[in-house]
């Protein structure tokens, strides 16, 4: 008896524009340190005051939050 093997998908070529291309890698998290000038889609404009492992303290005049990190509403500028 003749058994087949699979194909490998590591041997497939993937098109460009094929919705069935394998996604892109996904882009490291930001760092942030102390006295980033940050923004927020919410609270705006600040500035970093604090950093944690998974958290960081931002100051947004007149309030200020932790925000949970990663955070996609977070941005370095």
């Amino acid at each position: 008896m003749v058994t087949m093997k699979a194909p490998r998908a590591a041997a497939r070529r993937h098109l460009s524009g094929s919705p069935f291309a394998p996604p892109a890698p996904a882009p490291p998290p930001e760092t942030f340190a102390v006295d980033d000038q940050v923004t927020h889609d919410k609270y705006g404009l600040g500035i970093v005051l604090g950093v944690e492992d998974h958290a960081v303290r931002v100051d947004f005049r007149p309030q200020q939050r932790w925000i949970a990190l990663p955070c996609p509403k977070l941005t370095k500028l």
